[in-house]
């Protein structure tokens, strides 16, 4: 990460036990429905890599994901790379129980590694991204579960 970077940082609380907003996060199943569709595979399990692509029209960014870090039920950490861009980011998903609720806090952190004259890689896009990701997409399917 690069000195001074200031991580992106998108909170959420679920109307969900902390099992269920765990198994949404870290099963692939799931996953698919309101994260990346295409996921090949995905195992919560220290070591565990995949890759696949998403095309934003223009571009390709072929995801190359790795698990560095796994507590179940509280917290998941994967590296985050593209092939075909240089840079490095880290993604870290923390999960914390308040009675029947839980709340989630994924913070990224080295998007500025990223070529910034690449609109996808910009701040903007990328807590634009992750509001979308886990504020819409994330709850909504939770909400649909319960």
């Amino acid at each position: 990460m690069q000195e001074g970077s200031k991580p992106i940082i998108v909170e959420q609380v679920f109307n969900a036990p902390i099992r269920k907003v765990w198994q949404v996060i870290t099963n692939i199943a799931d996953m698919r429905y309101w994260f990346f569709d295409n996921i090949p595979d995905f195992k919560p399990e220290l070591g565990f890599k995949t890759k696949f692509n998403v095309s934003s029209g223009e571009r390709n960014f072929l995801h190359q994901w790795q698990i560095t870090e796994v507590e179940p039920l509280k917290k998941i950490v994967y590296d985050w790379s593209y092939a075909q861009y240089p840079g490095r980011g880290v993604v870290v998903f923390e999960l914390f129980e308040n009675i029947s609720k839980t709340q989630l806090r994924v913070t990224s952190y080295g998007m500025e590694s990223f070529p910034q004259d690449i609109p996808e890689f910009t701040r903007a896009s990328c807590i634009g991204g992750w509001n979308y990701f886990i504020k819409q997409n994330l709850k909504e399917y939770l909400d649909k579960k319960q």
